[in-house]
């Protein structure tokens, strides 16, 4: 069978850890799978032509996309999200027409941006994909009781274990490493934790480090006192970027809506390598870290720096917690758990009659 993955662009979280690790085993068996990038990425521009030169650009690319579908005849498409991050749904229906089995995959909130284009797209698949079941439960409420309606089908955001290592086991540092790994858009977030930080730094030293392609939105201030250093992202040494790190943190507002449908991907970085996690109870946070064996959630400064206290203290206490982290990840929330789910959405070809809104 011959697979077309409708993708945001390469260096997209929701391309590189939710369509780019599923490939080699569904090639394994035989399938074709072609990958058709946003150019430039969906969230980018190229700064040499300008914004609306790009968008130009990217609408053209992906009407050659649609055209090269129609006539490849695939046996299924998947849209990572959707095709443009605006109210327009032409593209989405045009993919639709070209394969009997069109799958949407959804990480995030999108429908938070643009409200009717989603109730206009989620109509139109054989199969939605969500991240979590908060997802999955307001996907539910959009889909028309008069259509033949979509399978919802829950598979987290995921990481390949094989690429994950597992930090040595290493003996208490003099100065343990307190770590976030993110892009700079959520850099800000550190603000949620910051008063808890400056708390802990008053009474422990460690130093803080983030990892991230820039730090525009870095809370300077709210972070003062604490010894932070900055680390480029890159992702050929992003596993030895989470080795560094001694505790990795995953701090959200609680105020926005966006956050509840947040799929929980640092968090679960943390835990594939072995290091605890530290996280805000909101969204799927709170199902990774019940119970408190693979980590600790704080919602008020006293309760992030408990955590990060009790954490700091016990090298054998982190390593507990990162073992139990790991095997966590690797029952839920690998690749190798979850492929061959995905392989059997793709496999499924039941016609859809749902090819207008």
């Amino acid at each position: 069978m011959r697979f077309l993955f409708v993708t945001s662009g390469p260096r997209s979280p929701s391309t590189r850890f939710r369509i780019l690790p599923y490939i080699p085993a569904i090639e394994a068996l035989g399938h074709r799978c072609d990958v058709a990038h946003s150019f430039p990425e969906k969230y980018d521009y190229f700064k040499s032509i300008g914004w609306r030169l790009s968008q130009r650009l990217k609408r053209t690319v992906r009407h050659w996309h649609a055209f090269l579908a129609k006539h490849r005849r695939y046996d299924a498409i998947v849209i990572e999200r959707e095709v443009f991050d605006d109210d327009t749904s032409d593209l989405e229906q045009r993919f639709r027409a070209a394969t009997p089995n069109l799958i949407l995959d959804v990480d995030d909130g999108i429908f938070l941006r643009h409200p009717q284009k989603f109730t206009t797209i989620c109509q139109l698949p054989n199969t939605i994909i969500a991240g979590n079941h908060w997802l999955a439960e307001h996907i539910a409420t959009l889909l028309h009781p008069k259509i033949l309606q979509p399978k919802i089908i829950t598979i987290p955001t995921c990481i390949r274990l094989a690429d994950y290592v597992p930090k040595p086991i290493q003996p208490q540092p003099s100065r343990p490493v307190i770590g976030w790994i993110g892009t700079p858009h959520n850099v800000a977030f550190l603000s949620v934790a910051a008063e808890g930080l400056r708390k802990t730094a008053e009474q422990l030293d460690y130093e803080l480090l983030i990892v991230s392609s820039n730090l525009d939105s870095l809370p300077t201030q709210s972070l003062a006192g604490v010894n932070h250093t900055f680390r480029p992202w890159n992702s050929k040494r992003e596993v030895a970027d989470l080795h560094s790190m001694d505790i990795g943190l995953m701090p959200l507002p609680n105020d926005d809506p966006w956050m509840k449908y947040k799929c929980g991907l640092k968090l679960i970085q943390y835990l594939a390598v072995g290091i605890p996690g530290i996280a805000s109870p909101v969204g799927v946070n709170s199902h990774i870290l019940a119970g408190g064996r693979a980590g600790r959630l704080a919602t008020t400064p006293d309760e992030w720096a408990s955590a990060l206290t009790e954490l700091i203290a016990s090298a054998q206490l982190r390593q507990q917690c990162g073992t139990a982290g790991r095997e966590l990840v690797k029952a839920q929330f690998s690749i190798e758990s979850q492929q061959a789910t995905l392989i059997s959405i793709l496999e499924n070809s039941r016609p859809n009659n749902s090819t207008s809104v």
